[in-house]
């Protein structure tokens, strides 16, 4: 197999990287896909750095075990705590992350709020700091930690009373604002994103980072001379450390979505 022929690595701490994955087939569907969702761990975002640090390395090490030409970390928590050491440790390998898509969002605010969902670690990371710093002066930007949501996703519980309720709980503080955007700044979200339409109506923007990440993708392969020139449709091979069997057919589920 030549080096183009290799498949491209995805890992994310649980099921989430399942949503910057499906755009990856959209933008690459010729390529091969080795997906490690850290399922048993999950989730990261209330794990301290070092912790969430070391489990990424283990799933880096999984991925190239597997001879991937490319990894993607596809979780907004591990690239913040650990996307530059990644990249320091293993130079020989392109390695993209994925950061919370502010800036389109403050685009489209016209003067109006944007609210920022995250896990609380994202947020506290300085990665997420250093977005804040470079767009607050344009807009009010507002960090909405969500403790809970990801471990409720990973669950398969992606619509219904239970995640309506935990939604409406978190946003009805911001019910008097004028809301022109939310961020979903973790890759579990977008899972959600119909019932969140069912709280805050279609005229919120709704933005998540996976298209900007999807874009990088391809980029550095083109720049790496590593574009898979077959013309035959990439396999997708997904694997979890989780003990639990209905992960794997949940990733698959969400995958089909």
């Amino acid at each position: 197999m030549n080096n183009r022929e290799r498949p491209i690595g995805f890992f994310d701490s649980g099921v989430g990287g399942i949503s910057v994955l499906k755009e990856s087939l959209k933008v690459l569907p010729n390529e091969n896909f080795v997906y490690f969702g850290d399922s048993l761990n999950a989730p990261y975002g209330t794990k301290n750095v070092n912790e969430v640090r070391k489990l990424t390395f283990k799933a880096v090490d999984f991925l190239l075990e597997k001879g991937v030409k490319v990894v993607v970390i596809a979780c907004n928590t591990a690239t913040s705590a650990a996307i530059d050491a990644l990249r320091r440790q293993y130079k020989d390998i392109p390695i993209i992350g994925i950061e919370p898509a502010l800036k389109p969002a403050v685009e489209v605010s016209r003067g109006k709020s944007v609210i920022i969902m995250a896990t609380p670690m994202t947020l506290t990371e300085k990665k997420f700091d250093n977005l804040m710093k470079l767009y607050n002066k344009e807009v009010d930007i507002i960090p909405l930690p969500c403790a809970g949501l990801v471990e409720l996703i990973e669950n398969g519980i992606i619509d219904g009373d239970e995640i309506n309720e935990y939604l409406k709980g978190k946003l009805k503080e911001f019910s008097h604002l004028d809301v022109a955007a939310i961020v979903l700044g973790c890759t579990h979200y977008p899972f959600i994103k119909k019932e969140l339409i069912k709280i805050v109506g279609e005229k919120t923007i709704i933005i998540d980072g996976s298209i900007g990440t999807v874009n990088q993708l391809k980029r550095q392969l083109t720049r790496n001379n590593l574009l898979n020139e077959k013309k035959t449709k990439g396999i997708v091979t997904i694997y979890s450390s989780s003990t639990n069997d209905n992960t794997i057919d949940l990733s698959y589920k969400l995958l089909k979505l």
